[in-house]
């Protein structure tokens, strides 16, 4: 049996509790070690989950016991955590996004390349049942082939609910780098790599009101464009629509539709791991929801689970550095139309990521494990 990976988390704040739990049942993993420049934040995960060791980042970095980092900061310091971590000599799996611009993205990616490291990146919600059952039906053909795409990401930011909510607002944040790559990585792991893109963007309010419990009264000054429209031309054909605002109070949208010569799909929320998928094919009148071919019991974690598994096979892993750049790449050219006035031919590309087996139990990466199998 391959040794567990060791991971260490860096970055202690909001979401790292979805990802201690999300954890959890993959027997690959191993949590060594928690992080934050905060140090009461690593203490106090560190006690609610039973990890055994608290420490700075540097202590972290320079453990030669830790395989593989967790990095949870804030956006405009994944960069940096990311290369310190390669120049260390250990893989790291980041939350989204990848980066703030392209020029720190392709050094992490350059680093990696050198140090023959692995680079993984959220959003891993395309790995959940909702979208993996999206992802068979249109491999299976149920919706003939695929025409064109829409997809909706409206809000009223994060300023109501979040405790800390201006990094939202600042390099790095807004709708496109915030809530936008789980939308496009969906759209992306379905149907493959953007060539071209157009847009327009605006910041709508100068400022924003904070309305939570801990900040109540305060105001954030917006550095980034909050509603965003952009029209996605994927190498394969389709023609997207991708609209991304905090600036709307309520809508009637769908999350995301696929369009095929055979019919209509609707996806789940990408931010989540379930459903409901529904189906309308060709010539009917009704809607069909369809049952889940995979599990919706995963949560954010999964991708790192992925990034150990295929570190120890030897396979390429799903939520992998060259999708999370090319995605990077997309969002970012939105403003770069709409400052520019024409369309952006998209440099990078990608691979679909392989889907995973339909039937796998939670904590299961591979068909081959399932017990049920002779």
């Amino acid at each position: 049996m391959a040794e567990k990976i060791r991971v260490g988390i860096i970055g202690c704040g909001n979401i790292s509790s979805a990802y201690l739990e999300g954890m959890k049942p993959y027997t690959v993993l191993t949590l060594a070690a928690c992080a934050d420049k905060i140090p009461a934040k690593a203490e106090e995960q560190a006690h609610e989950y039973g990890v055994s060791r608290v420490c700075s980042v540097k202590e972290l970095l320079s453990d030669p016991e830790i395989d593989l980092i967790l990095n949870l900061t804030v956006p405009k310091a994944h960069a940096e955590i990311n290369a310190a971590t390669l120049k260390a000599g250990k893989h790291v799996y980041c939350e989204k996004p990848l980066a703030v611009d392209r020029t720190e993205a392709k050094n992490v990616l350059e680093i990696a390349a050198r140090k023959n490291l692995r680079v993984g990146s959220a959003p891993d919600t395309f790995l959940g049942g909702g979208l993996q059952t999206c992802r068979k039906l249109i491999d299976d053909g149920w919706i003939g082939k695929p025409v064109a795409a829409a997809a909706f990401v409206a809000s009223h930011g994060p300023e109501g609910w979040h405790p800390n909510p201006a990094f939202f607002y600042e390099k790095g944040g807004g709708p496109v780098l915030d809530v936008g790559p789980y939308y496009l990585t969906a759209l992306v792991s379905l149907l493959g790599p953007v060539a071209r893109t157009t847009g327009s963007t605006k910041i709508s309010f100068p400022e924003r009101l904070v309305t939570n419990e801990e900040q109540f009264g305060t105001h954030i000054p917006v550095e980034v464009p909050t509603h965003v429209a952009g029209v996605l031309d994927f190498t394969n054909g389709v023609v997207a629509t991708l609209i991304s605002s905090f600036d709307v109070w309520g809508h009637h949208l769908p999350f995301i539709e696929i369009y095929g010569s055979e019919g209509t799909l609707s996806l789940p929320d990408p931010n989540g791991f379930g459903g409901p998928v529904r189906l309308r094919r060709a010539r009917s009148d009704e809607w069909a929801t369809i049952p889940l071919t995979h599990s919706d019991q995963v949560r954010r974690g999964i991708g790192l689970a992925d990034l150990a598994t295929a570190i120890q096979q030897g396979r390429p892993h799903r939520a992998s550095a060259e999708m999370a750049y090319h995605v990077l790449d997309v969002l970012l050219s939105f403003q770069e139309a709409s400052e520019q006035g024409r369309h952006q031919r998209i440099q990078s590309t990608c691979t679909r990521p392989e889907p995973l087996a339909p039937g796998l139990l939670p904590g299961q990466l591979e068909a081959k494990n399932l017990f049920l199998e002779q």
